[in-house]
Formats: C-alpha cells, sequence, structure tokens
C-alpha cells in the first residue's frame, strides 16, 4: 500500500459517522486478535515458543512456581 492509499484511508475513517467509526473500530480490534491469534499458533507449532515452556517447567521443578 502506498502513502497515498493510506491518506485516502485515514481520510474516509476521520469523516466516518459516529455509528460507523464504532463500528469499523470494533472490526478493526477483532481482526487484529484474529491475526495475533494465528501468528502465535503458527509460532507454537513451529517450535518457536518452546523456549517459554521450557523455562516454565524449569522454574517448576525448582520449586519456584506459586499457585496462582
Amino acid at each position: 500500500m502506498d502513502m497515498n492509499q493510506l491518506e485516502t484511508i485515514e481520510k474516509q475513517i476521520a469523516e466516518l459517522d459516529r455509528d460507523s467509526y464504532i463500528r469499523l473500530r470494533d472490526w478493526f480490534i477483532e481482526f487484529d486478535h484474529s491475526v495475533w491469534d494465528k501468528k502465535i499458533e503458527a509460532d507454537s507449532t513451529t517450535g518457536k515458543l518452546d523456549f517459554l515452556i521450557n523455562a516454565a517447567l524449569t522454574e517448576y521443578h525448582q520449586g519456584k512456581a506459586k499457585d496462582l
């Protein structure tokens, strides 16, 4: 996307009525969460997050875990 397209979108958003803006905002939040969830799932599947699991298990086995 070039700057002209982005500026056009920004201008259109700024001109939205309140209800349309709220609907767009809510849609974008859900969209953003979905993108994030897919990224986390992909990273988990490929093992990129294994270091977090290993660190947590190490602390657990060392007795450093706390009840929530």
